[in-house]
């Protein structure tokens, strides 16, 4: 009889400063960006973790094995299905190896997606996150990842609505990608949306390049870091052409 795998259960919050004006993309080419410095990239989202779990060694790959079932509770005073819709299509087209869709029961995904405004965020933490009526509530919006050696199971992200489109794009685009995988940010990354420092709203071009690597088929959920930095250089020469 094999014995079940240990979870690892993942819980990653946005804590932005108060930003003014609108949001700078990127404008660095795919090209620009050295093998090095995604690799480096790569490492430093994919293998840290801001919170760390006992049931689980935490600095082991995480990404879904199939496809993305995404639900989107709409929970805000404002309709922003729409703009969640594109941003699972866009995920879905700029990211090969990954399937996404949108499924029309909650039962049926395996990616929930609450859209809240700021009165709502801490009851819908404490209901669907934490499941505990009485836990601290950190962040300004946060995504939690169930994974093991066979892949994600489950990711659930709470976006802030009414705050600001800012603040409302940046969560979507972070906490969704961080439910893809790569949960770690870093402060070295300035093209980078997993960067709470950095002032990206969008899926940029370094993005889309580590998220292209780690759904590459070589990376397999589980792997190591010393299993997978000698796949890297050859990744990244085939995803830079996918993402130009």
């Amino acid at each position: 009889m094999r014995r079940p795998l240990s979870r690892l259960i993942l819980l990653l919050c946005l804590a932005l400063p108060a930003f003014s004006g609108s949001a700078v993309p990127s404008s660095a080419a795919p090209h620009t960006f050295s093998t090095e410095e995604l690799i480096d990239g790569f490492m430093k989202t994919v293998f840290g973790l801001e919170y760390r779990s006992w049931s689980w060694q935490p600095y082991l790959v995480k990404k879904y094995a199939g496809p993305v079932r995404f639900y989107v509770h709409n929970m805000a005073a404002k309709n922003r299905k729409p703009m969640v819709y594109r941003f699972i299509e866009q995920m879905g087209a700029g990211i090969r190896g990954l399937s996404t869709m949108v499924v029309p029961t909650p039962g049926e995904a395996n990616f929930h997606v609450y859209v809240v405004d700021r009165g709502q965020y801490r009851d819908v933490v404490r209901r669907h996150i934490y499941k505990d009526p009485t836990a601290d509530v950190p962040g300004r919006c946060l995504v939690r990842v169930v994974s093991d050696r066979r892949g994600i199971s489950q990711s659930a992200a709470v976006i802030v609505s009414d705050e600001g489109d800012f603040l409302f794009r940046r969560c979507l685009v972070e906490e969704l990608l961080q439910g893809l995988g790569p949960m770690n940010d870093d402060a070295s990354l300035s093209h980078s949306v997993f960067n709470d420092r950095s002032r990206h709203s969008r899926f940029t071009t370094f993005d889309r390049m580590l998220l292209n690597m780690l759904y590459h088929p070589s990376i397999r959920p589980g792997m190591s870091p010393e299993q997978v930095q000698p796949l890297l250089p050859a990744i990244v020469r085939q995803v830079r052409p996918l993402v130009n």
